[in-house]
Parts: structure tokens; C-alpha cells; sequence
């Protein structure tokens, strides 16, 4: 991934590929519990040929995301995704990796 583009806003690269006639879709956080790197309203934008940029969630679940982004690519059916541990105990016994995530995928059209 450029250095330069990890500056630059998700929505404005979605943008740009539109305009080169890529299909892009793109992934929201919508919702996070525990250790979850980004914050809700964070974006990674993918387009047809798997390509992406920004993040939803420093590298822990976006392999994921971009495999479910091209089924939505496919499809045009939006997903609502969940990745994590769902159990809070996991915070009460000191688990640091613990915690969770939800993202939202839908195709720009």
C-alpha cells in the first residue's frame, strides 16, 4: 500500500476509482467493543479487482472484509459483518486481544 494514500481519505480514493470506471465497494465500521483498533465511521474501499485502501481494522480482520466486499461486488447485496470474541468475560480475565467488531459493506454505484 502507498504511504501517501494511507493519508488520504478512503471516500476520496472511492471516488477517484468510480471515476476510472472501477466497481468499488466500501466497508464502514459501524460498531466496535474492547480492543478494536479503529474507531466507528473508519473505511476501507475495495474495487473488483481487489485492490484497496484505508483500514477497519489495522490488519486483523481486512482479508476477511475484502473477501466478503467481492461478493457484495457481485451481488449488490450490502452485509453487515462481525469479527471477534463475543463472550465479555474475555475483558474480566484479562484477555488483551479481546474484543469487537462490526463493519458494513455495500457496493458504490
Amino acid at each position: 500500500m502507498d504511504t501517501a494514500a494511507l493519508e488520504r481519505d478512503p471516500l476520496m480514493i472511492a471516488e477517484e476509482w468510480k471515476g476510472e470506471g472501477r466497481q468499488v465497494a466500501i466497508a464502514t465500521v459501524v460498531e466496535t467493543w474492547g480492543s478494536a483498533p479503529r474507531q466507528p465511521g473508519s473505511h476501507l474501499v475495495i474495487d473488483a479487482e481487489g485492490n484497496f485502501e484505508g483500514s477497519v481494522s489495522g490488519g486483523c480482520v481486512e482479508g476477511a472484509v475484502i473477501s466478503e466486499a467481492a461478493d457484495v461486488l457481485a451481488s449488490g447485496a450490502p452485509r453487515m459483518l462481525e469479527f471477534g470474541v463475543a463472550d465479555e468475560t474475555a475483558w474480566r480475565v484479562g484477555l488483551s486481544c479481546g474484543g469487537r467488531i462490526r463493519v458494513f459493506v455495500e457496493r458504490l454505484d
